[in-house]
């Protein structure tokens, strides 16, 4: 279980990446009321607000991309494949002419992954509400990975 949900995060967090041009525009659109508030310099808690809404829009995005159909098959970047312990299975499978069962293996492992993605959204919608702003401050300012750990230690 706990390996289903470490690969939905990595998986979200590629999807967090590539989010289409209306998901792109509207994280713009969040980051620069921020940017211009009233004051001129955002608050912590405006940085705060603004992190944990980007991270919700971006986050629902992916999960909505991955789990439609297709949404793991159809993207060579995150496929699943065969793991490398079973690729033995996987050559031999093909050698004697059984291509079509080690295709369906192929497929739903990448089918169970999509179905996985919708029961991830609310876990990982959860887990940013719970976000406090040192938890924001942290995976604006802290290391490459912050929002991957910080998704790890509230999920898991």
């Amino acid at each position: 279980m706990k390996r289903t949900g470490l690969f939905l995060l990595a998986a979200s967090t590629l999807c967090l990446s590539s989010c289409d041009a209306q998901s792109q525009s509207k994280l713009g659109n969040i980051l620069g009321q921020v940017a211009t508030g009233a004051t001129g310099t955002p608050s912590s808690l405006e940085i705060g607000n603004a992190l944990k809404q980007a991270l919700e829009i971006g986050t629902s995005a992916g999960a909505d991309r991955l789990s439609t159909k297709d949404g793991f098959f159809g993207n060579m970047a995150i496929k699943i494949l065969f793991p490398t312990e079973a690729q033995k299975v996987e050559k031999t499978l093909r050698s004697v002419g059984l291509n079509s069962l080690a295709d369906n293996v192929i497929l739903s492992l990448n089918r169970a992954a999509e179905d996985a993605a919708k029961e991830a959204k609310p876990i990982f919608v959860n887990a940013i509400k719970q976000m406090t702003i040192a938890d924001a401050t942290n995976i604006l300012l802290g290391n490459k990975d912050a929002a991957t750990s910080y998704f790890k230690r509230v999920t898991t």
